[in-house]
């Protein structure tokens, strides 16, 4: 399992799928995504971003 954050300025759950969008370029095999908090960041009194952590799972293959 590692955590990663997506970031969006539209909504929690494109974030989310930006952060599965991003981690699957590296990791293979993503299992199953849990968001672990989410936040956003402010400007002028207007919401900028928002903010999604997951942890997500995936298979781990040795070359043993």
């Amino acid at each position: 399992v590692t955590e990663v954050v997506g970031v969006s300025p539209d909504s929690w759950e494109a974030a989310a799928r930006n952060a599965v969008e991003t981690a699957s370029g590296t990791l293979r095999d993503l299992r199953v995504a849990e968001v672990v908090k989410q936040d956003l960041t402010t400007e002028n009194g207007q919401v900028k971003h928002f903010r999604t952590r997951l942890a997500i799972s995936f298979k781990y293959e040795s070359d043993a």
